[in-house]
């Protein structure tokens, strides 16, 4: 299984990405650490990405996620999936086609769980005041909320309000992921 903790930048993905792959187990990866040079250079001097400087991205990030699957392993991924067409990039590692093409058995769809971190834009704010060291200034928030397409059907998804604490958040995942998990396994049997 695949677990991608999405949300727009100040969510929490890491924090809670990480910690939920310690909970469970699971293999943990970061999205900011697979963008290139580039990208990181040009969103520090406060200009958000496009489109195609997100795709190579998104194809590396899909290839690691169809390498674990291969290896058998289960992943926790954060990252900010902010459009539909970026979530099926990830899913398919190519040109986003959504939702006229949809196959329920594209590469990772059946694998993956979303799970959609989201809160006020006043918690937003602030977590981005308070973060240190980080390449994302808190000026391209607005230009993220304006980017963001929350998940919906037939994409599997979970959202989540990040106003409470970060082990709260964690558990409810964990929850999901194990009432998932079941439903395979009896989907299985049958």
């Amino acid at each position: 299984m695949i677990i991608v903790i999405m949300g727009v930048s100040g969510s929490g993905k890491t924090v809670v990405g990480s910690q939920l792959a310690k909970k469970l187990g699971w293999n943990f990866y970061d999205a900011d650490d697979y963008h290139p040079l580039e990208n990181k250079e040009k969103m520090s001097q406060g200009t958000p990405l496009n489109d195609q400087d997100r795709h190579p991205w998104l194809c590396e990030l899909h290839e690691i996620m169809m390498r674990e699957k291969a290896l058998g392993q289960h992943v926790v991924l954060a990252c900010s999936a902010l459009k539909r067409a970026y979530r099926s990039t990830l899913l398919t590692g190519s040109t986003p086609h959504w939702p006229e093409n949809y196959q329920e058995n594209d590469d990772l769809s059946s694998d993956t769980l979303f799970v959609h971190l989201h809160g006020s834009l006043e918690i937003l704010s602030r977590r981005l005041l308070e973060r240190k060291g980080h390449f994302m200034p808190r000026t391209l928030l607005d230009s993220q909320i304006d980017t963001l397409e929350p998940p919906s059907a037939p994409e599997r998804f979970i959202a989540i309000d990040v106003d409470k604490d970060i082990s709260v958040i964690v558990s409810e995942i964990e929850g999901e992921v194990d009432r998932k998990m079941m439903l395979v396994k009896s989907a299985q049997k049958d």
